[in-house]
């Protein structure tokens, strides 16, 4: 089926329109999260401790001190990698200005405040500019432990989601695909091997396996991209090699044989992209388990490591508030890869129904 065709079938249903536009916003945001996040500083890493476990929607004043030395920062490395504040952050409940210099109630607890005073000379600025100085902001979805915009954390993480997924894709179809082609067209000895070694991976529970490649390899972001997609292709290859069995006895195959066309030649022009439809049904649920995997290493401990951000990673720091009266901070990651991970789903079962001749 073409793939205009397809597209056609996945935009007029609703449920492809609601999963095609989580996936796009997820991956917009990821992109240009330092732009849209309300901390840009690397890996939304601000903390402010005063402020720390707030719920959803608070807001406090802050008085903003400039930091001696900041490196120039340009639109590409902020985009990679965001830039450090050029503010220190002091919440503040009130301020009173004076000839020659600021007091204020710095925020320290619900009822606990500290006099603090700041000459306009520190601040860089004269006493009619103090405004420049002052600002409010608003924490939407609370604050963290270490007092670090939830919000922010949550935007800079779907980086990590995306990119495990998309990185574990690559990773088990490379692998998949060609154990499969090579079990299904040459069968024998070469498929007895492979479908052996396959057995013995597929027989390790996926958790276990993940947690020996990670040790192996490291505890790291790019360690649990391999370590990830390094037990997804098994399904693969046993897809793969179905279907290559059944269309290798295909006469087009046998033509191109008694042509002399080489194997290679054969597997990868002929067969291959006729096998490819279901891979990617199949692709779309590896991208949905890789992301759900990443999730669960990290919560664990073992996958992504702090101060990045990861919707796993956040729910281990701050699922102790599930229990609390601020449950929003472990609960609002966990929705998101819910989210995320439906909207792989419904990719996948939409894929197959477009992709299915007969319907």
């Amino acid at each position: 089926m073409k793939t205009n065709a397809v597209i056609r079938k996945l935009v007029r249903s609703i449920r492809g329109k609601l999963a095609l536009g989580c996936i796009g916003l997820t991956l917009f945001l990821s992109l240009f999260g330092y732009w849209i996040a309300p901390d840009p500083t690397p890996n939304a890493n601000r903390m402010i401790l005063e402020i720390s476990g707030m719920k959803p929607g608070f807001s406090i004043d802050f008085l903003l001190i400039p930091k001696p030395e900041m490196p120039a920062t340009s639109a590409l490395t902020r985009t990679i990698g965001g830039f450090p504040d050029a503010f220190t952050f002091i919440p503040i409940t009130n301020y009173v200005s004076q000839k020659d210099s600021i007091v204020v109630s710095k925020y320290v607890d619900d009822g606990v405040t500290e006099r603090l005073a700041f000459s306009w000379q520190k601040l860089g600025i004269r006493p009619e500019q103090s405004k420049e100085r002052l600002t409010r902001r608003t924490f939407w979805l609370g604050t963290d432990k270490f007092g670090r915009d939830i919000l922010s954390r949550l935007i800079i993480g779907t980086r990590v989601s995306l990119s495990v997924g998309s990185i574990a894709l690559v990773v088990s179809l490379t692998i998949g695909i060609l154990l499969g082609l090579l079990a299904g067209y040459y069968r024998g000895r070469t498929d007895d091997l492979i479908m052996w070694f396959i057995n013995v991976v597929w027989s390790i529970p996926t958790l276990l396996l993940v947690f020996a490649i990670t040790m192996a390899l490291g505890k790291g972001f790019w360690q649990v991209f391999v370590a990830v997609g390094l037990t997804l292709w098994v399904s693969v290859a046993r897809l793969i090699r179905g279907q290559v069995m059944s269309i290798r006895e295909k006469e087009y195959i046998e033509a191109a044989q008694v042509l002399g066309f080489s194997d290679m030649r054969i597997l990868f022009y002929h067969i291959l992209p006729n096998v490819m439809g279901p891979v990617l049904v199949l692709g779309a649920s590896n991208f949905a388990s890789a992301i759900v995997i990443e999730a669960g290493l990290s919560f664990l401990g073992v996958g992504v490591q702090a101060p990045q951000p990861s919707w796993g990673l956040m729910i281990r720091e701050n699922y102790n508030f599930i229990i609390t009266s601020n449950p929003a901070l472990a609960l609002v990651p966990g929705i998101a890869i819910m989210t995320l991970v439906l909207s792989f789903n419904l990719l996948g079962n939409l894929l197959r129904d477009a992709l299915d001749v007969k319907a």
